[in-house]
């Protein structure tokens, strides 16, 4: 039975223990102790085993045979195997609506994301509203996410964005002055407008397409961060647990 406040304190414990291991502060490969990370926090164990369990759930922990958890590292290809499977979750959700149909509000409501995406951009290539953009964003894919009305790859599309780095603005450039990942987001608008009207269209296979080359952006601004400038690195949430 749970206690009164307990619901409460897992999720405090949860938001608590994510922060730090997304920002470094409790690095791959340690081991997570009850007791003083339960006097750490200021939260009993039972809704502190919680959240740990539910970080389990959301790939930043694993469970070790003795007991306990470990925080997991992430090695290149790990990052990019979890880009690439949001892209196939994305196509197929895309793929799906197309073939099913969407109801006309749900596409009006799409439609408007990107209209207001439009606005974010300036005369200039390359000159966005960052902030703006990226709300919109996570807003835009959100709701691709649905339009299948598939519970099971929403639920699953769900589970792989948890992790930071496979987010769809993980590797945006934040506010990095690099023309080309400035550009990028120019790309990026160009192919939102295109996976509307192709799931307007009914056209799945396009749809489909587009939704996996859309997530392949990341996947280059990823290799351009570790092969040109890996001090990006630090202004991505989550690559404190890449190693390699």
């Amino acid at each position: 039975m749970e206690t009164p406040g307990s619901g409460t304190q897992a999720m405090r414990a949860l938001i608590a223990l994510r922060e730090r291991i997304l920002a470094g502060t409790i690095g791959p490969g340690t081991r997570l102790l009850e007791v003083p990370l339960s006097e750490a926090l200021e939260i009993s164990r039972t809704p502190l085993r919680e959240a740990m369990a539910r970080l389990v759930e959301e790939g930043l922990l694993e469970r070790v045979r003795a007991g306990g958890f470990v925080v997991r590292s992430f090695g290149f290809q790990d990052v990019i195997d979890a880009i690439e499977l949001r892209g196939v979750l994305e196509g197929t959700a895309a793929r799906l609506a197309a073939e099913r149909g969407v109801g006309e509000e749900a596409l009006t409501e799409l439609g408007e994301v990107v209209s207001a995406l439009d606005l974010c951009f300036g005369a200039a290539p390359g000159e966005v509203e960052f902030e703006r953009y990226s709300e919109l964003n996570a807003g835009f894919h959100e709701r691709l996410s649905g339009l299948a009305g598939s519970s099971v790859i929403k639920r699953e599309l769900d589970r792989v964005t948890r992790l930071p780095f496979a987010s769809p603005s993980a590797f945006l450039p934040d506010k990095a002055d690099i023309v080309a990942f400035r550009r990028s987001l120019n790309v990026a608008q160009d192919q939102h407008r295109a996976m509307v009207a192709a799931i307007a269209g009914r056209e799945g296979a396009r749809a489909e397409a587009l939704a996996r080359e859309h997530a392949r952006l990341a996947r280059q601004n990823l290799e351009y961060v570790m092969e040109e400038d890996r001090s990006l690195l630090s202004r991505v949430p989550g690559m404190a647990l890449m190693v390699g």
